[in-house]
Parts: structure tokens; C-alpha cells; sequence
């Protein structure tokens, strides 16, 4: 127990006594100095009871093998090609005997295509996800099936490893047409590697084959798995998103049905995933594999509410985004989507004896859900296309239900010509809240903490829908949260505010970073989960306007080598040239003597033909080749670019410093829509400039980039196309000040992103405070990264003593701390 004393003229000095032991931090001895004042008297924004939420899509396997608790794949043998081409309506299924997968009329029903013809004597074996079916000694494990047989069979299920039976095998009478039947195990001894086999001693049909643990959350029926919602429920969050994300917003938006030919890459549609789960329709995930519907509309619903969430439904605008960008132009499908709107808002809050509030209590929830916010569309990059056919869905809303707020967006990045044009609509519409979305490096996020303090206060509140900083390391928690203060701050323009995505299983992977991973029979939170629960669980009810001091940095000019690249593309490069500002020549390869002063640190194929530099290989993605000197700068960059098949166009990268740290210009970007200037900082990349446009197949472009200090001008086949200036410091110390009414405590919540220590003299304005306060520390090594088996971000919980008007605290390198100060 240390006690440390500044020469400030401070009245005390805080005196820090842990009831766990901190991280040791990076570089420890090093100091930074900094001060805190905080206004008590001031009064600042308000902050919502659910301004943060989580956002649940169906990716990385996040509900079938995930939060939807059944343990059986493919149950229904409706996997296809439609899917994944590696599908058949046997995938995860092994037979022993005879079993075909049947279409046609002897069909379960008529929305449940497929089933399961088995032989006599013959069984199937499913297994599971992940490596297999997860049980636990003890356990109750509810089977069901709904099988016909026009002569009888007893149909003998079985649960067992490699190792022997998991449990005893039970055997079902089944006699006549489609039923369904039921049993119970007991697990004998835990297993993440089990098999269910299903056998029958004559011919038979089966579909809907499902195993469930009993022990769901809450003890539901049709539930969720206990750990992955006790994760939800342990963030209290505000409200819950949902169901996406690009399933909303891509495919067809035909319905299931003979009319539209059974369509199965549709998007998401409620009224398939509600009622009788053998009843809801099946599609393929825009993410690469089948999504049951299991886990439906209901179910989201419930889960809402059961975490004391807001619901928050997103409904398709019929203008796909997520790289399809159409609008759909048939009128009378846009007047059925609105009115299945209307429909879902009267299945959410209507009485039990209305149409669809009918349908919500035979379901088991007689009570409405207390719907107050849709949102309608999802990072359309069409903005007037969408924006025309959300007017509708709105005026609609509006005319029938006025007290709930329809959401709009801004499109898929945070800032360009998309966003400028959806922002400009929506301000001019009134808009009640706009949603934006943005993935971007942890340097572009501890630059933009000041993004909202400039935003119209009398304009459309900021929904933050989707938002990370590309990684799961504590250094982009960090990055997160110093951003997060910024949110706060500006409370009375940002609403509401959720990381993307929510789940991952760590072995069907999409996307990445995400804030729980899990497998078939444990999970755990990310370092950002930590970040985003610490936030959650200490909100407060209002910001106490606060001020502090920065950090001093130095900001040298843009240094760095030229880079080549393509995505997706084949393309040829020639004459490039590097000028210093002064006309001395850098660097200048025509490829006539081949391309030798180039390094290759990307993918793809690259070679010398015709006395050009050609990457030939049209699938291959971020093909980067290096040349030059890391120490340029104040240079002026020629490339000759003519692309020669492939989805996009060039990539042209200047002030590279290594493969996770440069500058590239990417032209004909997003599948050949719009060109941008991305920052890839640590190996994230933030844009600092967009514009619509596409690339010519088989055009020669002239490329020329001009580097002065930190002022990049860009200009194609010799025109102007825009410039930036990077000099916004990444400033890695943050903070915000909240008062909780309920507790009558001040919450200081510190972020020092930097291996650093930061001794900070705090100066709360007078308020009489107790003298003893609590602090929650979040402390690791910049690089560490949470696990199934090690979780080194985990939050400590210590007490303070010595708290006075004007004290001085040290936090911790790399560290995320909130100190509740009691007011007397």
C-alpha cells in the first residue's frame, strides 16, 4: 500500500486500496501528467434509460448453433445448395441403411418442403455443431420428432460419443399419419462431442427431428440458449436490434409461397418466422449457410423484454444494400410490405382480440410488447431510392400509430456522398432518428471523440446502430471506449448506440471483431463486451459538464513508401513515378526491365507482360506490392492504372509504413460504386473520403496523388477529385462525468489508451463528496485479447479513500476506469 503526493496544492491525495490486484501496467514508470475539472452546478444532457442496446444479426452462426438453443443441425433436411453450394438436405446427417430426402406431396406441411424418407431397419445420425452435440451429467434433454407410418415402426433414439451411450435410448411408437412425438434424456456424463441417431424398424417418414437442453433461459419452450442470453441480460441493456443487418436488406422480397416459386435467398420477413416453428418458412443467410427460423420474430420479441430491453425491429425498405443496391419498383409489393408493417407493429402492441394480436397470445404472450420504435431499411447505398420508398412506410406508421418513432439511415459509412445525401433528406423530412453505422480503425475512433459535438441539436437524433473498431485486442476496446465518452458527452444527439455484431462461434466465422464468442459449450466476452458492460451497468442519469487537460504530441508530415493492389480485380499498372516537392526524382519503373525494386505482401498473382505490372488473378483480394522508401515525404505520385476484369478497380497506396500501416486510394471500391481514400492504422482501416463513381474495364487512368506535410490532393486523368488534411491527434486520454440520480454518485469515467501511467488532478468544482469512493479498473497489455481459456481483460473492483473536492488519482496504463463518488 503506496501513498503518492503531488506538488499541486491539492487538499488531498487519494489514497487507492484494492480489494483485487491490478495488471502490472506497460512501462509503469513512465508518467504523464493531466487534470480533470468537473462542474458540478452545470447541468448537462440528459442521458436515456436505453441509450445503449445490443445489436442481435444472424451472423457467424449467432442463432441456429448459437443463441437458439437446439442442439440438432439441419433438422427439417431443408439445407440446399440455395444456402451454401457445399449443402445437401443431408449435411450434418449421417445414414446407415436406406434414407432419402423427399419433395413432394407427402410433406409435412406445405411452407416445410423437405423430409426424411428412412427404411426399414435403416437410421440417421445427426451431429450437432461444432464438434457435436453438448450435454452435461444430469441434465434433461427434451427430444421431439414428427414422423408418419402407415403400417407403424418403433422408431429407437439414441444419444451417444465415440465413448458409448451419453444417456439410455428410448424408443417411440409411431402409427398412422404426421405427429408428433416426444421423449426425454438424462445425460449420464458431459459430452461436446455427442451424436443423436434416430433408427426404425420399417419405413417411415420423419421431419423436425430436434433435441433441446430443458435448462433454457428463463425455462422457455422453443428457447434460448442459457449462457449467450445470461451475457445479454448481465449488459442490461437498453433496447434489443434486430433481426439485421444485410438479412433485411438483400434478396428477393417475394414472400415463401407456390406464387413466387418458393424463393430461398429472400429478405428477412417476419411473418415467416412466427407461429408453429414445423409451420415457419426456411431461407438462405445472406452469411453463407440456412437459417431455420426457429428463432423468429417471438422470440426476439420475448427476449426484450425478459432482459428489460426496448424491442427494436427492423423491417426491409425494399432497396437492397450490403453490395446488391437495387430498388425494387413494384408498387403493390411496396404496399404489402407496408402494410405487413403495420401488421407486425398490431402483432407486437394490438389486444388479444385483434388479427395479430391474436396470433401473438396463441403464441403464449396475451400482453402486448410495448412497441415504441421501428426502424425501416438498413444501409441503403441508393439514398433517394430509399429515402422515397421509407416516406411511405413512414406516412403510413405515422397515420395509424403516431406515437411510434419510424427510424431512418445514412447508409454503411460515417461519412460521403451517401451519407451527405441521406442526411440531407432526412433533415429536410424531420426525421425522428437517423441510424449510422461504421467500422473503423482505433486511431480514427480516439480521433473522432468530438464526431457529435457539432451535430444540429434541433435536427434528427443519431441512432449509432453498428460500430467497432476492427478488433477484438484491448486496444480496440480502448479505442471504443474513449470514443464512448464522446457519446455520452453529447447524450442529447446520440439516443441510442450498439457494437456489431453481438455473437460469434468461434468455428463458422463471417465477420470479425465480435463481442461474445462462443462454441458448443462455453462463451465468453470479448475485451470489448467488458468495455461495452462497464459502460452499460454505470450510465447515470446526466452528464456533469467536465473539461481535461490533453496530450502534448507532434505531428510530422505524412511519411511512408507507394504501394500497388487490387481487390477482386485484375489490373495493370505502368509509369509510376515518385517526385519530391523540390522535382527531384524519388523513383520511376516503367517495368521494361522487369519489376525487382517491388515487394509482394499481399495475395494474388502478380507479373511483368507487355512491359506492364499485371495482377492477374480476378478473385484475389488486397494484392499489395511495395516499392520505395518508408522515410518519403512531400512527394507527388504518378501511376498509369487500367483495369482488366473484375468486380472493382485499383488500389493505390502512398505513406505505406509496413503491411498494417499506409494510405490507399480506392477507386471503383464497393463493387465499382464509389471511390475512396482509406487509412489503414494497426490493420484497421478508417475512409477519409468518399465519392460515387465506378472504373472503366480496359481504360487507361492516370493516377497522381500529392503528398505536402500532412495535405494529400488527389487528381485522376488530371482533374481534381478531392484532397484531405490528416492532422487530427488521436488523443488518447478521455473522459466524461455522469451524476446517478438513484444513488446521488458521481461517475468519472476515465479512459488512458496509451502505456502510460496518467496522474490526474481532479478538481470537482466544490461538491461535497464522502471521502471513500469505488473504482472499476479495466487494466491489460495493449495486445491482449479475451479467450475461452484466459480472459486478461477482466474488470477489478477496488475502493478508494482520500476522496476530496481536488484530489489526485493515477490510472493505470492502458485502462478503462469508472470512480463512483459519493455527493453528501
Amino acid at each position: 500500500m503506496s501513498r503518492t503526493r503531488l506538488g499541486l496544492g491539492l487538499s488531498a491525495t487519494a489514497l487507492l486500496t484494492a480489494t483485487a490486484v491490478l495488471p502490472a501496467p506497460a512501462h509503469a514508470a513512465t508518467v504523464a501528467d493531466y487534470t480533470i475539472t468537473v462542474d458540478p452546478t452545470a447541468r448537462g444532457a440528459a442521458i436515456d434509460d436505453t441509450m445503449y442496446g445490443v445489436f442481435f444479426e444472424d451472423i457467424n452462426r449467432a442463432a441456429d448453433g448459437g443463441l437458439y438453443a437446439e442442439l440438432v443441425q439441419n433438422r427439417s433436411f431443408e439445407y440446399s445448395t440455395a444456402d451454401n453450394r457445399s449443402y445437401t438436405p443431408l449435411t450434418a446427417w449421417t445414414v446407415d441403411g436406406t434414407a432419402r430426402v423427399m419433395d413432394d406431396d407427402g410433406r409435412l406441411n406445405d411452407r416445410n418442403r423437405s423430409y426424411l424418407s428412412l427404411g426399414a431397419g435403416s437410421s440417421v445420425t445427426n451431429a450437432g455443431y461444432n464438434t457435436g452435440i453438448r450435454v452435461e451429467a444430469g441434465k434433461t434433454y427434451d427430444f421431439s420428432v414428427w414422423a408418419r407410418a402407415a403400417s407403424g415402426t418403433t422408431l429407437t433414439v439414441g444419444l451417444r460419443d465415440a465413448a458409448g451411450p451419453l444417456a439410455a435410448t428410448r424408443e417411440v411408437a409411431v402409427r398412422g399419419g404426421w405427429t408428433k412425438y416426444t421423449a426425454t434424456f438424462t445425460a449420464r456424463r458431459t459430452s461436446s462431442y455427442g451424436r443423436l441417431t434416430v433408427a426404425s424398424s420399417a419405413d417411415a417418414a420423419l421431419d423436425m427431428v430436434s433435441l433441446f437442453p430443458r435448462d433454457t433461459y428463463r425455462h422457455e419452450p422453443n428457447g434460448l440458449r442459457k449462457d449467450l442470453a445470461e451475457k445479454i441480460e448481465a449488459l442490461h441493456p437498453g433496447f434489443v436490434r434486430f433481426p439485421g443487418g444485410c438479412l433485411v436488406n438483400t434478396g428477393s422480397m417475394q414472400d415463401y409461397s407456390a406464387a413466387s416459386g418458393w424463393q430461398r435467398a429472400r429478405a428477412y420477413q417476419w411473418k415467416d418466422t412466427i407461429g408453429p416453428v414445423e409451420q415457419r418458412a426456411t431461407n438462405a443467410n445472406f452469411w453463407g449457410y440456412n437459417q431455420s427460423y426457429g428463432l423468429g420474430y417471438y422470440e426476439y420479441f420475448r427476449l426484450a423484454e425478459d432482459v428489460g430491453a426496448m424491442p427494436l425491429p427492423v423491417v426491409p425498405a425494399l432497396v437492397t444494400g450490403c453490395g446488391q443496391n437495387k430498388a425494387v419498383t413494384d408498387d403493390a409489393l411496396l404496399e404489402r410490405h407496408i402494410q405487413d408493417t403495420l401488421d407486425l407493429i398490431e402483432f407486437a402492441n394490438g389486444p388479444a382480440t385483434s388479427t395479430w394480436g391474436k396470433v401473438r397470445a396463441a403464441m403464449g404472450h396475451p400482453k402486448p410488447f410495448h412497441l415504441t420504435h421501428i426502424e425501416v431499411g438498413n444501409e441503403e447505398n441508393l439514398p433517394d431510392e430509399f429515402f422515397a420508398r421509407f416516406q411511405r412506410f413512414r406516412a403510413a406508421i405515422q397515420a395509424k400509430y403516431p406515437d411510434v418513432k419510424v427510424i431512418s439511415n445514412s447508409g454503411p459509412d460515417d461519412s460521403g456522398t451517401t451519407f451527405d445525401t441521406a442526411w440531407k433528406l432526412n433533415r429536410e423530412a424531420g426525421v425522428d432518428l437517423v441510424d449510422e453505422h461504421y467500422y473503423n480503425s482505433p486511431q480514427w475512433f480516439l480521433q473522432n471523440n468530438d464526431r457529435y459535438d457539432s451535430y444540429d441539436r434541433s435536427g434528427p437524433k443519431v441512432f449509432l446502430g453498428e460500430y467497432a473498431s476492427q478488433g477484438n485486442a484491448w486496444s480496440n476496446a480502448l479505442s471504443e471506449a474513449a470514443y464512448m465518452t464522446g457519446l455520452e458527452r453529447n447524450a442529447d444527439v446520440v439516443k441510442l448506440a450498439s457494437y456489431a455484431p453481438l455473437f460469434a462461434n468461434e468455428d463458422y466465422v463471417q465477420w470479425r471483431p465480435d463481442l461474445v464468442w462462443f462454441n458448443n459449450h462455453a462463451s465468453w466476452g470479448s475485451a470489448n463486451y467488458e468495455v461495452q458492460k462497464l459502460f452499460m451497468n454505470n450510465t447515470g442519469d446526466r452528464v456533469v459538464p467536465s473539461r481535461a487537460s490533453g496530450t502534448p504530441s507532434v505531428s510530422g508530415p505524412i511519411t511512408g513508401a507507394i504501394g500497388l493492389s487490387t481487390w477482386a480485380t485484375s489490373a495493370a499498372y505502368d509509369d509510376v513515378s515518385v517526385t519530391a516537392a523540390d522535382g527531384t526524382a524519388l523513383f520511376g519503373d516503367d517495368f521494361s526491365a522487369g519489376a525487382s525494386r517491388w515487394t509482394h505482401t499481399g495475395g494474388g498473382s502478380w507479373s511483368v507482360q507487355d512491359g506492364q505490372y499485371v495482377q492477374t488473378d480476378a478473385a484475389a483480394e488486397n494484392t499489395m506490392v511495395q516499392a520505395g522508401d518508408p522515410a518519403w515525404h512531400d512527394y507527388d505520385l504518378h501511376v498509369k492504372a487500367t483495369k482488366k476484369s473484375g468486380k472493382e478497380g485499383f488500389l493505390v497506396a502512398f505513406g505505406v509504413k509496413d503491411t498494417g500501416n499506409y494510405y490507399w486510394w480506392n477507386l471503383g471500391g464497393w463493387n465499382n460504386t464509389q471511390s475512396a481514400v482509406e487509412q489503414a492504422a494497426d490493420g484497421g482501416k478508417s475512409t477519409l473520403l468518399a465519392k460515387a463513381g465506378s472504373i472503366e474495364t480496359g481504360r487507361a487512368y492516370d493516377i497522381d496523388i500529392k503528398v505536402r506535410g500532412r495535405q494529400v490532393t488527389l487528381f485522376l486523368d488530371g482533374q481534381q477529385w478531392g484532397g484531405f488534411t490528416d492532422d487530427k491527434p488521436a488523443e488518447p486520454f478521455r473522459q466524461v462525468v455522469t451524476r446517478d440520480r438513484a444513488t446521488g454518485e458521481l461517475i468519472v469515467k476515465v479512459v488512458n489508451a496509451q502505456d502510460t501511467v496518467a496522474r490526474t488532478a481532479i478538481d470537482l468544482g466544490g461538491a461535497k463528496v464522502a471521502s471513500r469512493a469505488t473504482a472499476t479498473t479495466l487494466a491489460a497489455a495493449a495486445d491482449a485479447v479475451n479467450s475461452e481459456t484466459n480472459t486478461p481483460v477482466t474488470p477489478v473492483t477496488s475502493t478508494v479513500t482520500g476522496v476530496a473536492p481536488r484530489f489526485t488519482y493515477t490510472f493505470p496504463a492502458n485502462s478503462v476506469t469508472f470512480l463512483r463518488i459519493r455527493q453528501r
